[in-house]
């Protein structure tokens, strides 16, 4: 999809939210495709070298879309944010849509995402679970955050599946299967 459009520097999934906080970009800062060349490596190096700005704003997402801006004006970084409506790149505003419109296709294989971003989400093991519910989980638990020195005879064939490894984790999100003998996450709300 990148090499196809190579107008644009930086490419980011549209967040979802379009507070003010987030303005003018609304970029996500979980998943983003970033050319190599002057503009972004000058880019990149003000948001390494801006570490007070995330304290102040305690967002860095807040903060990197504030440098966006201002190197877009300032020195030409030329930055696309996808459409929030783009199928190829979802994230947890689809995921957590009340709606279930984007996750309804997404199921009965209408849509082709080329990454789904699970944004929106309060951790890393929700998002794991979010994962496995979907039917998007390859890896095995005995692997999950361990590195190679932790694994001495790891090798893709112990680690990874070739089909997904699917479990029930919550009645009230979007699942491949049925969950409805599941817990709800979203306590006091309707499932």
């Amino acid at each position: 999809y990148f090499h196809e459009h190579p107008e644009f520097d930086a490419y980011f999934q549209d967040d979802g939210a379009h507070s003010t906080r987030y303005a003018p970009y609304s970029a996500n800062s979980g998943f983003y495709y970033i050319r190599h060349n002057d503009r972004t490596q000058f880019f990149l190096t003000a948001i390494l070298m801006a570490g007070d700005l995330v304290i102040k704003t305690d967002s860095h997402q807040q903060a990197m879309i504030a440098l966006l801006s201002e190197h877009a004006s300032l020195y030409g970084l030329r930055v696309k944010v996808l459409s929030r409506d783009a199928e190829e790149f979802p994230g947890g505003y689809q995921f957590h849509q009340k709606t279930g419109k984007y996750m309804r296709k997404f199921y009965r294989k209408e849509i082709h995402p080329h990454i789904f971003h699970m944004s929106w989400t309060t951790n890393k093991d929700n998002k794991i679970l979010f994962f496995q519910q979907m039917g998007e989980w390859y890896l095995e638990d005995t692997c999950i955050q361990k590195t190679l020195k932790e694994m001495p005879s790891i090798s893709t064939a112990v680690c990874c599946h070739t089909e997904p490894l699917i479990s029930c984790h919550y009645r009230d999100k979007p699942s491949i299967q049925p969950c409805h003998d599941s817990p709800p996450i979203d306590k006091g709300k309707p499932s």
